[in-house]
């Protein structure tokens, strides 16, 4: 289909706008670029997405045609049915003939169902690529008006280390929305259940513990992660857990630092 020869440029495009973005605001002519680029890449978008609607109206239309035809047909083995019983009960005669036509349309109307599950298949594609385009659009414009990674990134990592915690929670926030799979992700995740954990919110940073620990298991963050986590269980009253999880961080990082705080912590209890 063309959709699926379409996605390769996609990607190829979408490509070529990240390779081209700089790690700085001041570069005029690469931002210049870049937004030329975006605007391109919208148009063929917008393109595709016309296309799409349109085919996808043709589709609705054979579906409701198909639908008719399944109807028409199942009122006429119907009518037929009641025609047989009526010839059955006053004569007994043309029976097999009613019955012959009956069957026949039987595997017509089964011919029409197979046809139409093909169709609704064929139509459902259709709007899954629809939704893919416009979430990749929707992305595009996002990336667009974004900070570079590492800009907001590092005025995420100022404004928290400067202790101005609502700046940094909207910060670490951005990035993990414009720029979810980067390692620094891990980071921002791991920032934003800091600030919580230090605001007492305990279930919330035990929730952003676990994304640095889910989707980013090899990170730098990952240790301390889990550390802290065990520490927020303990706070919240689930000092079985929280146990448990201080003794993992001892069994998977013994010579570490967090092994050294969680040793400690246990001697407390």
């Amino acid at each position: 289909m063309k959709i699926r020869r379409f996605f390769p440029v996609l990607a190829l495009a979408v490509a070529m706008i990240c390779a081209s973005v700089t790690p700085a605001f001041g570069v005029s002519k690469e931002i210049v670029q870049l937004q030329t680029q975006v605007d391109n890449l919208q148009a063929q978008m917008s393109r595709l997405q016309q296309s799409l609607d349109e085919s996808m109206g043709v589709m609705k239309s054979l579906i409701n045609q198909n639908t008719d035809s399944m109807n028409k047909a199942t009122t006429a083995i119907s009518n037929l049915q009641t025609s047989l019983q009526k010839q059955q009960a006053d004569s007994g005669t043309h029976s097999d003939q009613l019955s012959g036509q009956i069957q026949a349309l039987n595997d017509s109307l089964d011919e029409l169902k197979a046809r139409l599950a093909k169709i609704s298949k064929q139509f459902d594609d259709m709007q899954s690529a629809q939704q893919n385009i416009t979430a990749q659009q929707t992305q595009a414009m996002q990336q667009q008006q974004a900070p570079p990674p590492d800009v907001l990134y590092n005025n995420a990592l100022r404004d928290y280390q400067a202790a101005k915690y609502d700046i940094a929670t909207q910060e670490f926030s951005d990035y993990i929305k414009y720029y979810p799979t980067t390692d620094l992700a891990g980071n921002a995740y791991f920032y934003l259940a800091e600030i919580q954990y230090r605001a007492g919110n305990y279930p919330e940073a035990i929730k952003n513990y676990d994304q640095v620990l889910q989707n980013f298991p090899t990170g730098n963050k990952t240790p301390s992660a889990e550390l802290k986590k065990g520490f927020a269980q303990i706070e919240l009253g689930q000092k079985q857990d929280g146990i448990a999880t201080l003794h993992h961080v001892i069994q998977r990082y013994p010579k570490t630092n967090e092994a050294l705080q969680a040793r400690e912590r246990l001697q407390k209890r």
